[in-house]
């Protein structure tokens, strides 16, 4: 199973329309929150168009599941098409068992320790709008960072399931800049 994973969009289209070039060869993808909303500590991007952006995910043929995010609203959920599962989603898809959580009310320590409860083997963070990867007990913590307002200096990304493999890839060419085994 080939799964995108993203995080943080905060109603960017331009940066949607980027990701969903490579996001329309997966089987689904998986959302860890700040879909459509920019939030008020980030600025307004000239591409922040929050309706067209739920316009586009509603019809984006690719399955998606998503994690509520600080920044997702009632609102929001009345605009989109998938429901914000929230404080977290737990997915059992084949030989992978997922915990997304947006990031922004347990820490890493405790959702391991819900990972370690129920057998979880990654964990789906956003939140920092930084990508990171970390392997520990097992558990593969993966924040993709974000397509739209990335921090720390970092470039654009998102992160990508193949074949037990993760990989964090900047949006703009492809470029993976990180990789980590599951399994």
């Amino acid at each position: 199973m080939n799964i995108g994973l993203i995080s943080d969009t905060h109603g960017d289209i331009k940066a949607w329309q980027e990701l969903s070039v490579y996001l329309r060869e997966f089987d689904l993808v998986v959302h860890a929150g700040d879909v459509l909303y920019h939030g008020i500590f980030n600025p307004i991007l000239e591409s922040y168009k929050p309706l067209l952006l739920v316009e586009e995910l509603n019809r984006f043929t690719v399955p998606i599941y998503f994690a509520r995010g600080n920044c997702d609203s009632d609102v929001d959920q009345l605009a989109l098409s998938y429901p914000l599962a929230s404080p977290y989603l737990l997915l059992r898809l084949e030989e992978l068992t997922l915990l997304v959580h947006h990031g922004h009310i347990f820490s890493e320590e405790e959702l391991l320790k819900l990972a370690k409860r129920w057998k979880v083997n990654l964990v789906l963070t956003g939140h920092s709008h930084s990508y990171h990867l970390r392997k520990e007990d097992g558990v593969l913590l993966v924040n993709p960072g974000s397509p739209s307002l990335p921090k720390e200096n970092k470039p654009p990304t998102f992160a990508v399931f193949k074949k037990g493999l993760v990989r964090i890839v900047r949006l703009n060419d492809g470029t993976v800049l990180e990789e980590a085994t599951l399994f």
